[in-house]
């Protein structure tokens, strides 16, 4: 606290002002008086904001006052206002939030501006803001004071409006389509749908441990089976791992799912929803994503996922049995604790397909062992019916032809099942509740996850999804 502010606090207060009252009434935002300033010039107004600059030349007071939209200068008049409101500018600082009521104006040199006539405080700051010239450059400060962030870099403002807009445009498309929105459990007694370790958490009344969901693929699902034929959900996830520039273990993403339709049909559905959003906010296809140019174009490139590593490296990872997958972690050099046929064919994808994938790419036809919750592909039962979105080297969505054989599901569960026992953390459990559900039957279906966070990160053009999560996790600070 600021001990020459809260000196300030105290003059207003004995002056009879309520320095945080509780409302106040503006009709115009900064920007809607700049866009406007021909039809609104010399007419009476009132905005709203913080001030973010005082200067002082002669009898006038210059101020700089910034609201969500935008900023815009104030002119206070020495020998024109009334000398209560030039009390409150003398006693405000950069920081404070005040009302101003003023004419609509432009200064010799051109700028739009408000002359004062009357001055509200709507909150005095106890605290300065950094160093004005300099702003606020530390990027680990800026994700912990995100507040400050967002005052000092007004363009970060605009990273969060993108995103807004993109959720809602998935909104928009699936609700057009005629899904419904679901909300499922975040606490869960069994957890899965991916692989991920999960938090895991205590129920005091039921003394009982539950996890925080890592997908709520097998919830949806369920919906499915009872006879809901296309549902979503925006969806906060949990999963237990490191943190860096494409990862945050509380992360979101829209999962889904609908009933008659297979991952053909979702590739079609995914080109045209997001090609669609991006020429809605950008007006083109085409985008620039750190100086290179990204192409939305639809159709988007297939790459066979099998087929594509053995070209590049040699190796067929369709049969790869955890055994043989220890030699090759090992010749590769792969650096990765867990070395059995999931994760060494995952990590052989990243060294040599993942960082080619720079325009919207689908990688199809995984090996069938890393997919337990999706159908073999027709005619080879070695490959299974799943693609992940690629752009810009990032997995941006992953979608299956689900499995919907009972008795499948069951020996695909078991076999994770003895994964995680054999020390495959990541493994999620046997779900009983669900195998019971399937056994009812379900429909031929298609399911589709897409992470929210990096979309907005490769749409603002930032290379960490820190910059798009308004309060992303950090590592403690040390004393």
């Amino acid at each position: 606290m600021d001990e020459f502010k809260k000196e300030k606090l105290g003059k207003l207060i004995d002056m009879g002002i309520n320095p945080y009252p509780y409302t106040y009434d503006r009709n115009h935002t900064t920007q809607e008086i700049i866009k406007n300033f021909e039809e609104l010039k010399d007419k009476k107004s009132s905005v709203a904001g913080r001030i973010i600059n005082i200067r002082k030349m002669g009898g006038i007071y210059f101020i700089d006052l910034l609201d969500q939209s935008g900023k815009i200068q104030i002119l206070i008049k020495k020998d024109t206002i009334n000398e209560e409101y030039l009390k409150i500018i003398e006693n405000s600082d950069v920081a404070d939030i005040i009302g101003v009521k003023g004419v609509v104006t432009k200064t010799t040199r051109g700028e739009i501006s408000i002359a004062a006539e009357e001055i509200i405080v709507l909150a005095k700051s106890l605290r300065s803001l950094p160093e004005k010239f300099h702003g606020l450059k530390d990027t680990e400060l800026r994700y912990r004071k995100r507040h400050l962030d967002l005052i000092m870099n007004p363009k970060v403002k605009e990273f969060f409006i993108i995103r807004s807009k993109i959720l809602k445009s998935m909104r928009e498309f699936l609700d057009n389509r005629g899904y419904i929105e679901f909300e499922t459990p975040v606490l869960q007694e069994v957890y899965g749908g991916a692989n991920a370790e999960p938090f895991i958490t205590k129920h005091n009344a039921l003394d009982e441990n539950r996890f925080l969901r890592i997908s709520d693929e097998l919830y949806l699902k369920r919906l499915i089976i009872g006879g809901f034929e296309k549902v979503y959900e925006v969806s906060k996830d949990f999963r237990n791992e490191d943190i860096d520039s494409t990862h945050n273990p509380e992360f979101t993403q829209i999962e889904c799912y609908e009933a008659y339709k297979d991952y053909e049909d979702y590739m079609k559905m995914v080109e045209e929803l997001l090609s669609g959003i991006v020429k809605k906010l950008f007006n083109s296809y085409k985008i620039t994503y750190q100086g290179k140019e990204l192409d939305f174009t639809p159709p988007f490139k297939r790459i066979y996922w099998v087929d594509e590593l053995k070209k590049k490296s040699g190796i067929d990872v369709s049969e790869l049995t955890d055994k043989e997958a220890e030699k090759v972690a090992k010749t590769e050099k792969l650096e990765i604790k867990i070395k059995n046929s999931y994760h060494v064919a995952d990590a052989l994808f990243d060294k040599y397909i993942k960082p080619e994938l720079f325009n919207p790419s689908f990688v199809l036809d995984f090996p069938a062992y890393m997919c337990p919750l999706t159908k073999d592909k027709r005619g080879n039962a070695k490959l299974s019916e799943r693609f992940e979105l690629y752009i810009t080297g990032k997995e941006e969505g992953n979608c299956y032809s689900e499995l919907t054989d009972p008795i499948e599901q069951r020996k695909k569960f078991e076999e994770q099942e003895k994964e995680r026992k054999e020390g495959d953390s990541e493994a999620p459990p046997s779900d009983e509740e669900f195998l019971e559900a399937i056994e009812y039957g379900m429909p031929p279906t298609a399911g589709l996850g897409i992470s929210i966070d990096r979309l907005a990160m490769i749409l603002t053009d930032n290379v960490s999804i820190k910059e798009v999560l308004a309060f992303p996790a950090m590592r403690k600070e040390k004393n």
